[in-house]
């Protein structure tokens, strides 16, 4: 392989070695076998242009080391994944992430202490280890005392909730909302298990119970009508106003009623998308401290309200966030970040987390680095491998591992400080990358793409990729 480099139109030659087929176990489908199958490259020197055409017909590199999975013939499939830059459109929940870091470092939002945080052990590149919030709030909600000794407290707890929504759909259909004369369903209030709140939109880190009741309440006034008309013909006013009677509307309607009649200390109630949805309200939550339900009459005043508002967002000491683009090289501040990484959050036996293998894996690289230049080709830091440095008040926190090729920023792999896992670093460095290709794009009019690296749709640790809309996956077979 032999290329030009764009700067300095000097000479530059990719050197490769043909390391055959290769047969591993696999650690996304943790199969017994060696089931994960893909071919090696070792790489002693590789231009930015050629590891591009390379990233484009599906391949990917390790350190010096290049692979790319023999699709018809291993076990999880790998396609890689791409996002133009231009047209990428944040979820609710990555600008909820934004609004997260900032609110921290506006000083409103408070860290979590290390012994508060649990850790998803199987957290990647912009994976969010948000169950630190349940802890505390779950732990208050468990609190609840109540006289039934068969239940556990949290089932108690869950069984009050629920009558609280019976209550609200009785007092819509003594008022007319609600269709009289039709025996609606009973709500029941379910836990949302860390799985599900995962994958949620809305406020997951903060989801707690959740009840798809307002779906029950539309799908039986359906029926009802659809009764009617087959024994007379629709009335025109009847129609209109049941049908406005959707899952999402009831959904608000009765989200709405909970929050003004009633005052769950230490939880929120919101709708989303038709479900009705209690999240932990107090961020810094004690961990025995109590849920208590407090009766609020129709008329009070939203003097308790402010004063609630502004005992959860305490002001506090401003934070400064620095990032900072560097090229590869060892830095010890950051191998120590790297292991504490590794054995906290992914659980690594110490003795495996060697700076030998951190500098195989995140350090060296074959890439020969293009400097910058003026003529539009090449951006103001160079194509090259590099680490871009996340720092708060002078403390390193975050470290994401990068390529930036002619045609995009290449993700490569991120390591945090577990203390820090409340601000998903992971989601909010992705948010950063995808601006740094918006802005870059100004000075090198080829680099559009930002690359997430393999899509994995067996593993559900890969599919937080599918948020970044639109993504494109690349065909393995027309590589387009």
């Amino acid at each position: 392989m032999k290329n030009e480099a764009s700067s300095s139109h000097s000479r530059e030659e990719s050197v490769v070695s043909d390391c055959g087929r290769r047969r591993s176990s696999c650690g996304y489908c943790k199969s017994s076998g060696r089931t994960s199958i893909s071919h090696g490259l070792w790489a002693y020197s590789l231009t930015v242009n050629d590891y591009q055409d390379l990233l484009d017909h599906g391949w990917r590199r390790s350190g010096c080391f290049l692979y790319k999975p023999e699709m018809e013939r291993t076990c999880c499939p790998s396609y890689t994944i791409r996002l133009k830059a231009s047209d990428f459109v944040p979820s609710k929940e990555q600008l909820r992430v934004n609004r997260r870091m900032q609110r921290f470092l506006d000083g409103k939002l408070e860290g979590r202490k290390p012994n508060e945080l649990a850790e998803n052990p199987s957290a990647s590149k912009n994976t969010d280890s948000s169950n630190h919030h349940t802890g505390s709030s779950l732990a208050a909600s468990e609190s609840f005392s109540c006289g039934n000794k068969g239940k556990t407290k949290v089932e108690e707890f869950m069984l009050h909730l629920s009558d609280q929504i019976d209550k609200m759909v009785l007092r819509y259909i003594k008022s007319g909302e609600f269709p009289p004369g039709i025996q609606l369903p009973k709500a029941e209030v379910k836990k949302v298990t860390h799985a599900k709140r995962k994958l949620s939109v809305e406020g997951s880190e903060d989801l707690l119970y959740s009840s798809n009741i307002a779906f029950q309440i539309a799908a039986t006034l359906r029926r009802k009508q659809s009764a009617e008309n087959i024994q007379q013909s629709q009335m025109p006013g009847q129609s209109s106003e049941e049908n406005d009677l959707t899952p999402k509307a009831i959904a608000e309607k009765l989200a709405c009623a909970l929050n003004k009649l009633a005052n769950i200390s230490g939880l929120s109630i919101r709708a989303c998308n038709g479900h009705i949805n209690f999240y932990s309200a107090a961020k810094d939550v004690s961990l025995d401290g109590d849920v208590q339900i407090v009766a609020r009459p129709e008329e009070s005043g939203s003097g308790s309200k402010s004063a609630k508002k502004s005992s959860e967002h305490p002001q506090g000491k401003k934070r400064k966030l620095e990032i900072r683009l560097k090229r590869s090289s060892f830095d010890p501040e950051e191998y120590a970040l790297y292991r504490r990484y590794q054995i906290k959050v992914h659980n690594d036996p110490s003795d495996h987390v060697t700076e030998s293998s951190y500098r195989r894996f995140l350090v060296d690289t074959p890439l020969l680095f293009v400097s910058p230049s003026a003529d539009g080709m090449v951006p103001p830091c160079g194509f090259g491998s590099f680490h871009q440095q996340y720092i708060i008040d002078g403390k390193l926190v975050a470290v994401g591992v990068i390529d930036i090729l002619p045609q995009c920023l290449s993700s490569k792999y991120l390591f945090w400080d577990p203390d820090y896992a409340f601000l998903s670093l992971g989601k909010y460095s992705a948010l950063q990358e995808i601006g740094w290709v918006k802005e870059n794009e100004a000075y090198c009019a080829s680099l559009q793409y930002y690359y997430l690296g393999y899509y994995i749709h067996s593993c559900s640790k890969m599919r937080y990729k599918a948020a970044y809309h639109p993504s494109e996956l690349l065909c393995p077979l027309r590589y387009q």
